[in-house]
């Protein structure tokens, strides 16, 4: 059975009540950590008070770089498909010409 942990984070100065999975402990707490982080960045470098207004930049932020890894992994997955195409022509072409 999975263990399951009631903890506590803190994220822009509230404290939210979480019924987590053990495993999510350590993900959740680092996550939170760096909202908080970009949080004190956001108000620094744009004088912004509105909590919501900074939390929304921090979503923003966190969706932007989810989505650019999507496509930087969808941008190698097709060098990769392109590559192992030109091998597989290579191969055959070496086959075709060394067949007995």
């Amino acid at each position: 059975m999975t263990d399951h942990l009631k903890i506590k984070l803190s994220i822009a100065n509230r404290i939210y009540p979480l019924n987590i999975v053990k495993d999510q402990e350590e993900g959740l707490r680092r996550a939170a950590q760096k909202i908080d982080q970009m949080i004190k960045q956001f108000e620094q470098s744009y004088s912004v008070r509105d909590k919501q207004d900074v939390l929304a930049m921090c979503a923003l932020q966190f969706a932007s770089q989810i989505e650019q890894q999507d496509i930087d992994k969808s941008g190698l997955d097709d060098s990769l498909k392109d590559r192992l195409l030109e091998i597989d022509q290579q191969l055959k072409a070496h086959l075709d010409s060394n067949v007995l």
